[in-house]
C-alpha cells in the first residue's frame, strides 16, 4: 500500500469506514486470508533435530567410541547397554529441552500485547496479532503502537520511535501532515509504525501494514536467527562444566595411565576410563538448569508474576530494595470520593465543581460502563451520582481541545464550547494548580484569590492529608486563552484508596527477610505518610523526603540521608531515577515497580523492572517482570519464587557435583589401592549409575516446591558463588562420604568374591546417591523438620530409583546384563546401613551446626 496517498484514499483502499470500522466479520475474513499481525520467529528445531544434536554432544561421541570398542571384543550386553544409556540420556535432553520451550511458549502468551480497536461501531480490547488491514485502532499515552497505521485523527502525538530509528527522542506526529512524494521513515509525520510506543497525546489510525509488512517486521527478518543470549549464571555453569569435565578427563587418563602400570587389562581399563569420563563430567548441568528455571518462570505465571527476561529469575533472589508505587499497588485502586471542599467550606459542591469532575477526564463510556484510569472513573461517577452525567452534558459541550496530564506538570486540562462560548476546566495537583490560579469561586461570585484564601485551602489539603485522602484540586477558566494560566479555583475533592491488608503481611514478610521497602508516590506528603503507617513501612515525619526536599539535595547531600527516608513523595519521573542509582550505588539490589509512561525510565534503571498488568505498554516493555495483577504481594511473592528457583539450581548443582565426586574417588581409590586387575565397579554399572541416580533426582530437586524458610535468610549477594556458606565444603565431605562408604562396601563383599563386591559396591554407590537427594532439600534444617514428603516428586524418584537399584539384583535379566549376583541378608543390611549413613551424617552437621 502507497502510505503517501491521502487519508480520504488510504481508507478507500482498505474498504473501511472510520466511524464504525471494520464489521467482526470482515476483520475475520481478512485475518484467514493474511494470517496473524506477528513477526515471524526463527524455525525451531524438531524433536528429530533435537535428538540428533543430543548424539552430537562430545560425551556421547566418546560413549558410542566404547560401543564400537565393544562390538569389536564381542561384548554385546556391554554395547547393548551403552546403547540404550544413549538413547536414554538422549530422550531425557530432548524432553527437557521440549518442556522448557514450551514453558517459554506459555508465557509468551501471557504477555502478548492488546490494541483498542473499532469494530462494529464499538470499541473492544483484543490482541494485537488479531489485527488486520482496514482495522481503525485507538492509540494514547503509554500504548505500543500494534501495528503500521496512517493517522485519521490525531492530538498533541509524539511517539518514541528508537527501535527504528535510533533517535532517543519522542517525534511530534500529526494526522494533517501530508507529502506528495516518498520520504525517509524518519519524516513520515501522518504514521505510526509498530512496536514504536506514544509517549504523549492520543491518536486514531488506520492499520495499514501488519506482521512481516510492516517496517519493524522487515528488521525483523535480518535479526530472527540471532542467538539467545544466556543469562550469567547459566554462562557461569558452562563455563563450570568445561572445568570439571577437564579435570575429570584428566582423572580418567590418570586412573588409566596407573591401572596399565600396575599390569591391569588394558582394554578393560579403557573401557572403565571411558565409562568413568561420561559418567563423571557433569554434562546435563547446562540442561537441568535450563528446565529448572524454564519451569520456575512458568510457576511464576500461574502466581500472576510474568517473567519477560530470563536473568530476572536469577537477580530476584538477591532483591535488598523494594520501591513500590502507592495506587493500586499498596493500595486497593478502588478510589471513591469521601470529601469535597468549595467556597472555604467542607462537604460543599458547586455546579462548576461537578461540571470539572464530570468533563476534565479521558474517561470513555460504554454500555452505561465507565472506561478509564481508576482515579478519573470515581470522579465522573461522584458526579454522576450528584445528577452531572458525562454522556448528557457531552450533547451540550462540545471537547475542543485536551492537554494531557503529564508527571511534570501533575495536570490535565479539557476545553470545552458551550453556547457558543470556551470553558476550560483543570484538575491536579493542589499545589500545581494554586499556583496558577489567580481567582476564586465563591457563594458571592468570582473574586480575587487572597493569601488567606491560599492557607485555607492548604488547611483543607493537609487536614484531608492527614486522613489519608488522595487530594485534587479543580479550575477552569472562561476566555480560552491560555487555558493554564490565571485560572478560577473553584474547589478541592478527597478521596480514598485503602491500603491492601495482604500488603501490610507481605511488607513484614520483606523486613524478616532483611528487604526494605521504599513508598514512591506522587500524591502528597501528608497523604502518602498516613498510607505508610498503616502499612508499617514509616512512621515519623523526618522518613518523608518530597520532590522539593530532593532538588535542594546535590548527589553527596542525598547519599548521606537517603537511608533514613522511607516515602517520596510528590517525585517526578527524574526523581524516580535519581533515587534507584542512589540506592544502587550504595551496593542494593534495587525492585522498582511502576505502571505509567512515566515509571518506564526507573523501571528500566532498576535491577529488577517490575510493570503492573493495567500499566502502559510503554513501562511493560522497559520491565523484566509483569504482574498481572497490581498487588504488592505478589511483588514479594516473586521475590520468594526467585530465592526458591535459585535455591532450587543451586541444589541440582551440589547434588551432581558430589555424586560425580564420590564415583570418581571410589573408582580412582580403588585401582590405586586395591589388588592388581580389581575395579570396584565395572563399566556398565558405572553407566547404569549415570543414568538412574544423577539426572531425575537433580531434576526433581529442581521443582522442589518453595522452602518456608527461605524467607529468613538474608539477600543474597549477586556475584555470590554457588559453593558460598559452605556449599563447596559440603559438596567435598559429601562426595568423600560416598565414594568411602562404596569401598567400605567392596571390601566387605571381596569376604566373598569379587562380583559380591562390585555388586555391594554398586549398590552402595547407587543408593546412597538417591539418599543424599533427600539431603539437599535443605541445607540448614532437618529433612524431618522440612518435610519428608514435601517434594512428592523427589520422594518417587528415589523409591522408584532404589526398587529399580533392587531390581538389578532380583531379576536375572538385569542380573546378567549388569554383572550383579544375588546377595545375602547380612550384605543387604551392610548396603543399607552403609547408604544411610549419608542422611545420618548430614543430619548430625545440620543439628550441630545450629
Amino acid at each position: 500500500m502507497d502510505k503517501m496517498k491521502n487519508t480520504y484514499e488510504v481508507l478507500r483502499e482498505c474498504k473501511v469506514n472510520v466511524a464504525t470500522g471494520l464489521s467482526a466479520y470482515e476483520a475475520a475474513k481478512r485475518l484467514r486470508q493474511n494470517g496473524t499481525n506477528e513477526l515471524e520467529s526463527k524455525k525451531k528445531p524438531t524433536m528429530v533435530q533435537l535428538f540428533i544434536e543430543q548424539l552430537l554432544e562430545p560425551m556421547v561421541l566418546i560413549l558410542l567410541a566404547a560401543a564400537v570398542l565393544s562390538l569389536f571384543m564381542k561384548e554385546y550386553l556391554d554395547v547393548a547397554m551403552i546403547v540404550a544409556v544413549v538413547i536414554v540420556n538422549a530422550l531425557i535432553g530432548v524432553i527437557q529441552e521440549y518442556k522448557a520451550e514450551q514453558a517459554m511458549e506459555a508465557l509468551q502468551e501471557l504477555t502478548r500485547p492488546k490494541a483498542f480497536v473499532k469494530r462494529d461501531g464499538l470499541i473492544h480490547e483484543v490482541e494485537a496479532r488479531e489485527l488486520v488491514v482496514g482495522d481503525i485502532v485507538l492509540l494514547e499515552a503509554g500504548n505500543r503502537v500494534p501495528a503500521d497505521l496512517r493517522l485519521i485523527e490525531s492530538r498533541n502525538l509524539k511517539v518514541e520511535e528508537s527501535l527504528l530509528t535510533g533517535e532517543s527522542e519522542a517525534v511530534e506526529k500529526s494526522h494533517e501532515w501530508y507529502c506528495e512524494k516518498p520520504v525517509e521513515l524518519q519524516e513520515q509525520k501522518n504514521m505510526v509504525f509498530m512496536s514504536t510506543f506514544v509517549t504523549y497525546g492520543s491518536a486514531l489510525g488506520v492499520v495499514v501494514a501488519c506482521g512481516m509488512d510492516s517496517e519493524v517486521g522487515k528488521v525483523a527478518a535480518i535479526l530472527r536467527d540471532t542467538k539467545e543470549e544466556k543469562t550469567p549464571l547459566q554462562k557461569r555453569l558452562a563455563q563450570l562444566s568445561k572445568l570439571l569435565g577437564i579435570g575429570a578427563l584428566a582423572i580418567c587418563l590418570l586412573m588409566f595411565l596407573v591401572g596399565v602400570l600396575r599390569k591391569a587389562e588394558l582394554l578393560d581399563m579403557l573401557m572403565l576410563s571411558i565409562s568413568l569420563a561420561v559418567a563423571a563430567i557433569p554434562e546435563g548441568l547446562p540442561a537441568v538448569v535450563t528446565i529448572v528455571l524454564a519451569l520456575g518462570m512458568q510457576r511464576m505465571s500461574r502466581h500472576h508474576a510474568i517473567v519477560r527476561k530470563l536473568h530476572a529469575v536469577e537477580t530476584l533472589g538477591s532483591v535488598s530494595v523494594i520501591c513500590s508505587d502507592k495506587t493500586g499497588t499498596l493500595t486497593q485502586n478502588q478510589m471513591r470520593v469521601e470529601e469535597t471542599y468549595c467556597a472555604s467550606a467542607f462537604g460543599s459542591t458547586s455546579t462548576h465543581l461537578l461540571l470539572g469532575l464530570a468533563l476534565c477526564n479521558e474517561v470513555h463510556i460504554q454500555e452505561e460502563q465507565l472506561i478509564g484510569e481508576p482515579t478519573e472513573t470515581a470522579l465522573v461517577e461522584y458526579a454522576r451520582s450528584k445528577g452531572y452525567d458525562k454522556r448528557s452534558l457531552s450533547k451540550m459541550y462540545t471537547l475542543v481541545d485536551t492537554i494531557a496530564f503529564d508527571s511534570a506538570r501533575k495536570m490535565m486540562t479539557s476545553v470545552y464550547r458551550h453556547q457558543g462560548q470556551i470553558i476550560s476546566f483543570t484538575k491536579g495537583a493542589v499545589e500545581q494548580i494554586l499556583k496558577r490560579c489567580t481567582h476564586i469561586e465563591k457563594e458571592n461570585g468570582i473574586v480575587s484569590l487572597q493569601e488567606m484564601d491560599r492557607k485555607q485551602i492548604m488547611q483543607a489539603m493537609e487536614a484531608m492529608g492527614k486522613q489519608a485522602y488522595r487530594t485534587i484540586a479543580v479550575a477552569m477558566k472562561k476566555d480560552g486563552q491560555m487555558p493554564e494560566q490565571h485560572m478560577i479555583f473553584i474547589g478541592l475533592v478527597a478521596m480514598i484508596d485503602p491500603p491492601r491488608k495482604e500488603a501490610k503481611e507481605a511488607i513484614a514478610l520483606c523486613h524478616k527477610a532483611g528487604i526494605s521497602v521504599r513508598m514512591i508516590t506522587g500524591d502528597h506528603p501528608l497523604t502518602a505518610l498516613a498510607i505508610a503507617r498503616k502499612l508499617k513501612i514509616a512512621e515519623k515525619e523526618e522518613e518523608v523526603c518530597s520532590g522539593s526536599m530532593l532538588d535542594e539535595m546535590d548527589d553527596a547531600a542525598f547519599a548521606q540521608q537517603i537511608d533514613r527516608f522511607r516515602v517520596f513523595a510528590r517525585v517526578t519521573p527524574a526523581h524516580k531515577v535519581r533515587i534507584v542509582e542512589q540506592l544502587q550505588k550504595r551496593g542494593e539490589v534495587v525492585a522498582m515497580s511502576g505502571d505509567g509512561v512515566n515509571d518506564a525510565p526507573s523501571v528500566k534503571k532498576a535491577d529488577i523492572g517490575i510493570a503492573m498488568g493495567k500499566g502502559s505498554d510503554v513501562c511493560k516493555q522497559a520491565s523484566d517482570l509483569i504482574l498481572s495483577d497490581d498487588n504488592f504481594s505478589l511483588i514479594v511473592r516473586a521475590v520468594e519464587e526467585g530465592r526458591t528457583i535459585y535455591a532450587n539450581i543451586r541444589k541440582a548443582v551440589l547434588y551432581l557435583l558430589s555424586c560425580n565426586l564420590g564415583e570418581i574417588m571410589a573408582l580412582f581409590l580403588s585401582v590405586l589401592l586395591m589388588p592388581r586387575g580389581t575395579a570396584v565397579l565395572c563399566a556398565i554399572q558405572i553407566l547404569w549409575v549415570n543414568m538412574v541416580t544423577d539426572a531425575l533426582p537433580a531434576l526433581a530437586l529442581g521443582v522442589d516446591p518453595l522452602d518456608r524458610f527461605v524467607m529468613e535468610e538474608a539477600p543474597r549477594h549477586p556475584k555470590e558463588s554457588l559453593f558460598a556458606h559452605g556449599g563447596g565444603l559440603f559438596t567435598v565431605l559429601n562426595g568423600m562420604l560416598i565414594g568411602t562408604m562404596t569401598l567400605v562396601a567392596f571390601r566387605y563383599g571381596m569376604n566373598r568374591s569379587l562380583l559380591c563386591a562390585q555388586t555391594m559396591a554398586f549398590m552402595v554407590l547407587s543408593i546412597s546417591q538417591l539418599f543424599h537427594a533427600m539431603n539437599l532439600t535443605s541445607f540448614t534444617h532437618s529433612i524431618w523438620e522440612v518435610g519428608i514428603a514435601k517434594n512428592r516428586w523427589l520422594l518417587l524418584t528415589v523409591c522408584f530409583g532404589i526398587a529399580l537399584q533392587i531390581c538389578t539384583v532380583l531379576i536375572p535379566a538385569l542380573r546378567m546384563l549388569l554383572k550383579t549376583v544375588l546377595l545375602e541378608m547380612n550384605e543387604w543390611i551392610v548396603v543399607m546401613l552403609a547408604s544411610l549413613l549419608v542422611i545420618a551424617v548430614n543430619e548430625i552437621s545440620k543439628w550441630a551446626a545450629r
